[in-house]
């Protein structure tokens, strides 16, 4: 017997998606609101570590994951400058296991596609164009409303709503993500074969420059400065600008600088943080992944800890038969520290950028994350 027999979600990102994955396995009826009328097919890339691999592998879909990306193990770090001549080459901590490689590469619309597809296909419902505008609790169920229209009643409600989660703000979180000062620059372009890991130019105007292969043809380059106002530039003048901040970058950034001048879809963003403390949930109403926490991908960990909440709420929700306070103790327990000292790191590791502080020991710190992250969640 599960904790819950229906279940609605709000968010059709890596979280949501695996927590309805996890679910309707179990038997539980799931359905999945989505404020988007359709799967975006835009994006650049994602970097995966070995425990959002593993999480795959749980969910079933690895073997399509795998097809889809690019695995690597180890990290290139280079230098500005002509040559962009190699600094270090640094072996991955394996934090899924033996059993997948270190890190992973994938096109973010690849990704979206399998995870919407194995979920219909075992048989949950998804409705794009439906945002969740109201979430009435009791004791026993939850009351959704969607689009400002009655949808049913849920046994619990997921909110995998992203950063802005409008599920947050209806069970009355005030915790909002904050700039951390910094910016990126991401771009979808073509991989040249000398390209086989991500790889890292510490130095010059930008505080990182850098690129991960997603595919046997495509890779993802970003460039990490200050955060300025470019949301409303142009794609093109986005692709020039990009283009022009990269000069110092050599090696494979002259063919990202061809690819940009082709016309590649460029996007900019500001790096945020913050991690809503204890609970996270509101009654039968709980917020995880991006609603719940959020860090600049210094350490590439966010869309794996979004993934290790789904897995260990789904595991507690089959494992259980209430939705009781000791369900909610364990959910946070298990979740909550390894969350914040994800978003801890990677906000130190910016913040260490943007004072200069040469004498940190930004490798220890990654290292450490890594072993916490290789034991499971």
């Amino acid at each position: 017997m599960t904790a819950v027999s229906t279940v609605a979600i709000a968010g059709s990102g890596v979280a949501g998606l695996a927590a309805a994955i996890q679910l309707a396995k179990a038997g539980v009826e799931v359905e999945v609101f989505e404020a988007e009328p359709e799967l975006s097919e835009r994006g650049s890339g994602i970097s995966l570590q070995g425990n959002a691999l593993r999480v795959f592998d749980a969910l079933g879909v690895w073997e399509q994951a795998q097809a889809a990306g690019f695995a690597f193990e180890g990290l290139t770090l280079r230098a500005p400058g002509p040559g962009a001549p190699v600094v270090a080459e640094l072996p991955d901590v394996k934090t899924g296991g033996p059993d997948y490689p270190a890190g992973m590469g994938m096109p973010r619309a690849a990704l979206a596609g399998i995870l919407l597809t194995h979920a219909q296909s075992v048989g949950v419902r998804v409705r794009f164009g439906a945002r969740v505008t109201g979430a009435d609790a009791t004791a026993t169920a939850v009351a959704v409303a969607v689009n400002d229209e009655p949808a049913g009643r849920f046994d619990l409600l997921i909110g995998a709503d992203g950063l802005h989660s409008t599920v947050r703000r209806l069970i009355g979180i005030t915790t909002e993500p904050q700039p951390t000062g910094m910016g990126i620059w991401r771009a979808f372009v073509s991989r040249p074969t000398e390209v086989v890991r991500s790889e890292l130019y510490y130095g010059g105007p930008m505080y990182i420059a850098g690129y991960t292969p997603t595919g046997e043809d495509s890779m993802y380059a970003f460039l990490v400065g200050t955060a300025q106002d470019r949301f409303s530039v142009s794609d093109r003048h986005a692709a020039q600008l990009m283009s022009e901040e990269s000069q110092a970058y050599h090696g494979p950034w002259e063919s990202i600088r061809a690819d940009l001048a082709a016309g590649a879809h460029v996007n900019y963003t500001w790096f945020t943080q913050h991690i809503v403390a204890e609970p996270w949930n509101r009654g039968r109403v709980v917020v995880i992944g991006d609603a719940a926490h959020s860090c600049p991908p210094t350490i590439a960990q966010g869309a794996a800890q979004g993934l290790e909440d789904a897995a260990v709420l789904a595991e507690l929700l089959i494992d259980r038969d209430a939705v009781d306070q000791q369900l909610w103790d364990a959910f946070h327990a298990r979740r909550l520290p390894r969350a914040r000292a994800v978003v801890e790191a990677s906000v130190q590791l910016g913040q260490w950028q943007i004072d200069g502080d040469r004498e940190a020991d930004a490798g220890g710190l990654i290292f450490g994350i890594a072993q916490q992250m290789a034991q499971p969640a």
